[in-house]
Formats: C-alpha cells, structure tokens, sequence
C-alpha cells in the first residue's frame, strides 16, 4: 500500500502517522520543489519536482505514480488540491486513488466568497461578505471588519480594519481583496473524515483555538458538542466533500459560523491524531477498498495541544543525492 504526498514542506507529523499507517505493508513518499523541504527525510523516498505550476508537473507525477506502484495520492497545499482532482482520471487509469474532494468543491473551498455564497444560499450562518465597498457601505455591518484576497490560504495578506480609512486603504491595494465581517466570540477548528467509499461522515474532531500564528493552530484545546457535530454532519453531506477536511468555525453567543474549509490535513491535524482520532488508518482502508464505520467524537475532552520548534540537520550529500 504505497501513498504519495505532494508538496509536504514541513508536515513532518504528517508523514510520519501515514508510515504508521501503513507500516510493513507499503511506503510512503514524499515530493516538494524544494531540497530543503524537511518533511521529505521522514518517508521511506524523496523526489524534487518543479513547481506545480511548470509544464509537464502531472506528467512528472503520474511517471513517480507508475515506477513508485503508488495507490492513493494527496496533496498538502490548497492549490494542488484542484490540479489533482481535475486530472483524476488520469490516476485512476494509473490505479491511483486521488484522495481529496471534487474539483468544483476544491476550486469553491478556495475562493472564500464562492464559499460565503454557497453557505448563504443553503442557510447555514457566515460571516456577511463584499466583493465591493458599496455593497459594503449598504449593509448594517460595523467595525471592525476583516479585508482579505478572496482566494488564498495561511492567512496570508488578511488584515483587521478597526474603521473606514483603513479599510479603503487594504482593499485597493490590489484586485480579489474581500471585506468581511469581523465575527467576535471563540474561533474553533474540525478535523473531519469523510469514508470515500461510502460518503459518510465517520470522524469529527473539535477544538477551541487558543493561539493563532501564520494562520495555523498555535495551542487549541478538545472539547465536544453533539449540536456542533450534527451541524458538520449535515454541512459536510449536503457540499459533498470526501476524505479529509479542516473545517473553521466560530461560536458566537451559542450559535456557529462556518467560516472556511480547507479540503485537506489542516497544520493543526496532529492534535486529532495525538487524541487517537487517526484519519490516516482510515484513509488506507479506504485504499484496501474496506468502509470505515462511524465514529464521531471517539477522543477526550480538555486535552491541550501546544506547539514548538523542531529542527533537522542533514548533510549536503543527503540533501543533493
């Protein structure tokens, strides 16, 4: 049972729960478009590939695919998470299982105004979003507000505009920007497995966010709702989604905001896994061609999870060989 990741960068943890997973019975390999990726050295090889965006990368991929005997394939960034599914054929005549979401789903998870769009015509409550300031000036909404690209991820070029000026001043500051409202109340991430043979939801796991950096998860701690569960349930099963997902939300005065969906490992995956919600081991039944029975909310409440640095050291000739 070999698993290809693409563009691992630094989720060592990653790599290393699927070599657990898969443990004698296959490897795991890894690709990244740089040498210095250090999540490579943790599976079993390591291939350099160009950017995703050069000619031929699919090409480079499924050759890697054929002479690895790879079986299912994932990605770890949001952008390649579109590019994988919209040649999903071509793996499958590989015999390759692209593990991840449609592409209509990837391409709407990407562009968070798609996806505001998409919560508000099926009445799930979100934050009230704008593609333009007179929309925007029109509404009731007050400051502050969020600006940020309507397409992007880790937070990137997201700002808080406490008042009119400033706002005005982000949101030119080139094409895509959104202004959306700012939600107060606490901001909470979900892990969530979706079997990809029987489309159903079979593994929720929640946790409050307590400290952001770069927009990933800092320290968090579990915790459980059977009204939160029953929400996902529900907003997973009507989108469509299948495998894994990293689900924002917020709670404001008992009630949940859908924010964004990040149809992939979120950076904050590892605290699941460390609480024995192993989607990993799922994932490769779902290779094995086996459906994963349900179990939604199988860990401990109040278990922290706090990151920290790491480093590895390898020698030229490790990394160049």
């Amino acid at each position: 049972m070999n698993i290809l990741i693409l563009s691992c960068g630094t989720r060592n943890k990653v790599v290393q729960y699927f070599k657990r997973a898969v443990g004698t019975q296959g490897t795991v390999v890894a690709t990244d478009m740089q040498v210095t990726a250090p999540a490579l050295y943790e599976a079993d090889k390591q291939y350099i590939v160009p950017r995703m965006t050069e000619p031929g990368y699919i090409d480079i991929i499924l050759e890697i695919c054929r002479k690895e005997n790879i079986k299912g394939i994932l990605s770890l960034i949001d952008p390649e998470l579109s590019l994988l599914a919209e040649h999903v054929e071509k793996f499958k005549k590989c015999g390759v299982t692209v593990i991840g979401s449609s592409f209509k789903l990837c391409e709407m998870s990407l562009d968070k105004y798609k996806m505001y769009l998409w919560l508000k015509a099926h009445n799930y409550k979100c934050a009230d979003s704008f593609m333009n300031f007179v929309d925007f000036e029109k509404s009731n909404i007050n400051y502050p507000v969020f600006v940020k690209p309507a397409k992007g991820s880790a937070s990137i070029a997201i700002s808080k505009a406490e008042d009119e000026r400033t706002a005005r001043f982000l949101f030119e500051q080139k094409d895509g920007m959104m202004i959306q409202e700012y939600l107060q109340g606490q901001e909470i991430g979900a892990d969530v497995y979706i079997d990809m043979i029987s489309g159903e939801v079979v593994s929720i796991f929640t946790k409050k966010k307590l400290v952001m950096r770069a927009g990933e998860t800092d320290k968090a701690v579990s915790f459980k709702d059977d009204k939160l569960f029953s929400l996902i349930e529900k907003f997973v099963k009507e989108a469509g989604y299948r495998g894994q997902i990293d689900i924002d939300i917020f709670e404001n005065n008992g009630e949940y905001y859908i924010s964004e969906v990040n149809p992939r490992f979120g950076g904050g995956y590892p605290h699941a896994y460390e609480c024995g919600v192993d989607h990993m081991k799922m994932i490769v039944q779902n290779l094995k061609r086996n459906v994963n029975p349900k179990n939604i909310g199988s860990y401990e409440t109040g278990i922290y999870m706090m990151k920290y640095n790491e480093l590895m050291v390898k020698r030229l000739e490790e990394i160049e060989r």
